[in-house]
């Protein structure tokens, strides 16, 4: 069934529903095959859909934790399958001798002899699965999802990602992705409204070779130094001011603006004569702020009613003009049109777009001036657009509306059609002018982009603008630099070599200077070798992507993405909406299978979102379907570097612990009832409760790991922003690779083997039992399984580097629950159940000295192994984390209170750094002390509770440190 809106795309931003004639149309209770052959009339198309260009299938996203956590589970179900094997197979050996299979206090019935044998082996294999069951961490799946959902509140509530300006703060649209966050290696951006503020100030028009500068006139006078620029006064005569005037109509009247004027009555509105400013509407800012520059200039777009477009010259007369037709915007065609009626009864076509589209279809006016003056404004970073016109015969027209009237009632290729008719129509333009539009780049967007390098992210910018254009804008954000060698990939570069010659001669170039060895995903900005940086066109991507006369593209893909391995940075520009999703599958489909992000603000980013690892929207000011679309939202481009750095970095390091742990201390749990087999004939009776079967995942170790997956900061937030390369020691799925993942579970079986035979050892001892109590089975399994609790819970204290008091009352709390639970579960005759085997065991248990001291033995050996090789790792090959965590902790205990922010970059700042230092102004590193004069001599207050001792140090200037005093700022 189809019921829903036909929602219509204006310029390159979200869609909109307009009331426009048939445009916005609600379709009920018909299929969609009889809706078109129903309401086919009806369905206009004048503004043409781009739902097939925007949007795709929204696919399954799954982190690279979830996928790592799948396949430890298969690891996991085999040794489960195997336990049971063995078990199932050694039972038979052991009951092979003669007397074992039918033991005096349990012979079986006739029934169970004349039994099949395979039958009862197959009986025996399920039930040893059931009892090693407990090795498969179902809970840890439940745990990971309330760490998830909980742990994304973390982001909402930031208050340093909360932009002022729009009153909006980050938006979590999905939880699953969050770790995903810190293993980001491609970072995919759209440049307008993204890296730009999309705050888009008409800066210059050019007509016919004048340039018109509207805000160097202020009060009706002309600004100084504003020589060499025509202004409207100095407006060309005959001709040229006839092209003038079109220029302005076309600007006032080829658009999608709506106005906005809530002081209005029946005919025109209140002080319209007056020029009053109106508030203009568009789903592109771009046509706001060309509409607002040529009201400047003295041509006003007042409104569009019953079909008429009403704008005021300079003259302050009314104009009107009807609309014939629109020929709406795509990101194919690059241009719009609209087709108006004068008040004369002149029918003209006037038509807007890039400079790549207009020229082409021009035959007349000064396209060397204008052209000229588009590449120098594109230079300079401005957005330029081009206007064009031609006047259409009454015949011209009637031909021109049949062919579109046809193609908007196709019921098949209703879009091709569509296109092949305005390509016939906008044709044999007459150039009139250009226009130049400044977005400035965004607060802290070139900070980002530096950070995001230095962290081993390669950033990409995909733009649907003009090359020149976008490589300013590059160059202002840092994502080239002044060293970095420009390659191009381009259109012209192909018509001057066949793309064979120039792919082969970039590769060579790359490849120059690094050998045969290719950078690194993870170089970042590399001080060892060149950097480059690949600049490549929309038309360019098309001839790569497209397969060879021998039915493969194969090759040309691979030699691109080897040349793009080795550049710094790649900006694609004159890019389809589609071709960004093409960028991102391609870069995510390599052999290395890279980890994506793309993020954007506009409808035109929603397909390369969706197509990312990891999609990131833009609350801007296109709309919100990036941010619908988006698996994240944020405010600005900027909060990007807190999101991955900072967030990222903790989701994933939360959760790399939390599934090592749980696997971990589930060995640790079920290796010892698989011991404890060998010493019961193979009889599948457990070594535990069933109490604490239950309760071990549920209650025991349950709480301690969430809140750790909640909170842990193995650095500080500050530390990480700081130091944004701290992010590759976590890259690639490093904390889940199969040496920690055997490590950790080497660990767990290593740990259940002291649990199990240091017990049993202990039990061995005569000591154990001189107080005449014999220690049975019940007994023996709860001394394991207490010992179990406490190395499994002091384990995490151990990893806990952040500590509050909500880590304190979880842990220690979850001991303390043991406890109690065991002495009340064993202490007290529960009427409801009909046996209680656990009856005084536990307090018989804690009645032994031995026992108390087997349990702290055991314990600490136990620990011990990890505790070493924590120890010896950190010393001997620390990690870039673990030499900032030490430098950390060494620069805490020699920092006082006065201390400059400044001087803690440097862990080597010591008080001692002046004891035989000349008297010298400070270095870059401001070094402010507080000083103390008293009776002739200056003293530096250094508290010694922070490392200090009241000791002080002469220098050769004559001031010396000592200690407390009467403090004095100097």
């Amino acid at each position: 069934r189809f019921v829903g809106r036909i929602n219509v795309y204006h310029d390159r931003n979200e869609p909109t529903a307009r009331p426009l004639g048939s445009e916005n149309l609600l379709l009920r209770g018909a299929t969609l095959k009889n809706t078109e052959k129903i309401f086919g009339v009806a369905i206009y198309t004048g503004m043409e859909t781009k739902m097939a260009l925007n949007y795709q299938a929204k696919s399954q996203k799954r982190s690279a934790v979830e996928k790592s956590m799948n396949v430890f589970l298969i690891v996991y179900l085999c040794i489960l399958i195997s336990k049971a094997l063995i078990n199932t197979v050694l039972k038979y050996v052991w009951q092979s001798e003669p007397f074992r299979d039918e033991p005096w206090y349990n012979q079986k019935t006739e029934p169970e002899r004349k039994r099949n044998l395979f039958l009862q082996a197959f009986t025996d294999f399920l039930a040893f699965m059931v009892l090693f069951n407990y090795i498969i961490p179902v809970s840890m799946y439940v745990t990971v999802e309330m760490q998830k959902f909980l742990g994304s509140y973390f982001l909402t509530w930031d208050e340093e990602m909360f932009d002022e300006d729009t009153g909006e703060g980050p938006l979590v649209n999905t939880s699953d992705l969050n770790e995903e966050l810190g293993q980001i290696e491609y970072v995919f951006t759209d440049k307008t409204g993204t890296l730009t503020e999309n705050n888009m100030e008409f800066v210059e028009c050019c007509i016919e070779g004048h340039v018109y500068v509207p805000h160097v006139i202020c009060n009706g006078q002309i600004l100084h130094n504003c020589t060499g620029i025509d202004m409207i006064d100095s407006s060309p005569g005959g001709s040229g001011k006839e092209r003038e005037e079109l220029f302005f109509r076309a600007l006032c009247l080829c658009h999608t603006v709506q106005v906005k004027d809530d002081d209005s009555v029946d005919g025109l509105k209140k002080n319209q004569l007056s020029r009053r400013s109106c508030i203009y509407i568009s789903s592109s800012p771009d046509e706001v702020a060309l509409v607002e520059g040529i009201q400047r200039l003295g041509y006003t777009y007042l409104r569009l009613k019953d079909n008429f477009m009403e704008i005021l010259n300079r003259e302050n007369n009314l104009e009107k003009f009807e609309l014939l037709e629109v020929l709406s915007f795509d990101s194919v065609r690059r241009r719009m049109s609209v087709i108006v009626k004068s008040s004369t009864g002149d029918i003209f076509l006037f038509c807007k777009g890039a400079d790549s589209s207009i020229f082409p279809r021009v035959k007349e006016g000064k396209i060397d001036q204008i052209r000229s003056r588009v590449e120098r404004n594109a230079v300079e970073g401005l957005r330029t657009l081009c206007v064009a016109y031609k006047k259409l015969t009454a015949e011209e027209y009637s031909n021109a509306q049949k062919l579109l009237q046809n193609a908007k009632l196709a019921l098949q290729d209703r879009e091709k059609k569509l296109a092949e008719v305005y390509e016939k129509i906008e044709r044999d333009f007459i150039l009139l002018g250009a226009t130049a539009v400044e977005d400035r780049l965004q607060e802290k967007a070139a900070d980002t982009i530096e950070a995001l390098q230095k962290a081993g992210i390669k950033v990409w910018v995909l733009t649907g603008d003009k090359m020149e254009t976008a490589a300013a804008t590059c160059y202002a954000c840092k994502l080239f630099r002044r060293n970095t060698q420009i390659l191009e990939l381009t259109t012209k570069k192909i018509e001057e070599q066949s793309l064979h010659d120039v792919l082969f001669d970039l590769s060579k170039t790359v490849l120059r200077h690094n050998g045969s060895l290719t950078r690194d995903t993870f170089s970042g900005l590399s001080t060892d070798m060149q950097d480059y940086g690949l600049i490549i066109d929309g038309a360019a991507l098309s001839l790569i992507m497209k397969p060879r006369q021998d039915g493969s593209s194969a090759n040309y893909r691979e030699l691109f993405l080897e040349i793009c391995r080795n550049c710094s940075a790649v900006l694609c520009c004159r890019m389809a909406p589609l071709q960004k999703a093409q960028i991102v599958k391609l870069i995510k489909l390599s052999k290395e299978h890279p980890i994506t992000l793309a993020i954007g603000d506009g409808a035109n980013d929603v397909s390369m979102i969706l197509e990312a690892h990891v999609g990131i929207g833009i609350i801007g000011k296109e709309g919100r379907q990036a941010a619908r679309n988006s698996d994240y939202a944020i405010p600005k481009f900027k909060h990007l570097k807190k999101m991955l750095l900072v967030h990222g970095h903790f989701y994933y390091v939360r959760i790399s612990e939390l599934v090592q742990y749980f696997f971990y201390k589930n060995v640790c749990f079920i290796f010892p009832q698989f011991l404890y087999q060998f010493f019961c004939g193979f009889s599948q009776q457990t070594l535990y409760d069933t109490a604490y079967l239950t309760l071990y995942n549920i209650s025991f170790t349950s709480l301690p790991i969430l809140l750790y997956g909640l909170m842990e900061q193995h650095v500080s937030a500050d530390t990480l922003k700081r130091e944004p390369s701290l992010y590759r020691d976590v890259a690639k799925n490093a904390l889940l690779r199969w040496r920690a993942f055997i490590y950790w579970t080497f660990l767990g079986v290593f740990d259940a083997v002291v649990f199990f035979f240091g017990a049993y050892f202990l039990f061995e001892n005569t000591i154990v039992t001189s107080n005449g109590q014999m220690f049975g089975n019940w007994t023996f399994g709860t001394l394991v399984f207490t010992v179990l609790v406490f190395t499994v819970t002091l384990k995490l204290a151990l990893d806990t580097h952040y500590w509050t008091w909500i880590n304190h009352f979880m842990i220690w709390g979850s001991l303390a629950f043991y406890i109690i639970f065991s002495l009340l579960w064993g202490g007290i005759i529960w009427p409801f159940l009909n046996y209680q085997r656990m009856y005084y065991v536990f307090m018989q248990m804690l009645s032994s000295g031995p026992a108390w001291l087997g349990i702290i033995l055991l314990i600490t050996v136990s620990l011990l192994p990890d505790v070493l090789k924590k120890v010896l790792c950190r010393q001997l090959w620390p990690t870039a984390t673990e030499r900032i965590q030490n430098a950390s902790r060494h620069c805490q205990e020699h920092i006082s209170e006065f201390t400059p922010l400044a001087c803690l970059k440097s862990p080597r700042y010591r008080s001692s750094d002046c004891s035989s230092s000349p008297a010298r102004r400070s270095n870059s590193h401001s070094k402010k002390m507080m000083f103390t004069h008293w009776r002739g001599v200056d003293y530096s207050v250094l508290p010694s509770v922070f490392g200090y001792s009241n000791k002080h140090c002469h220098s050769s200037a004559g001031y010396r440190y000592s200690g407390s005093g009467l403090e004095t700022s100097v």
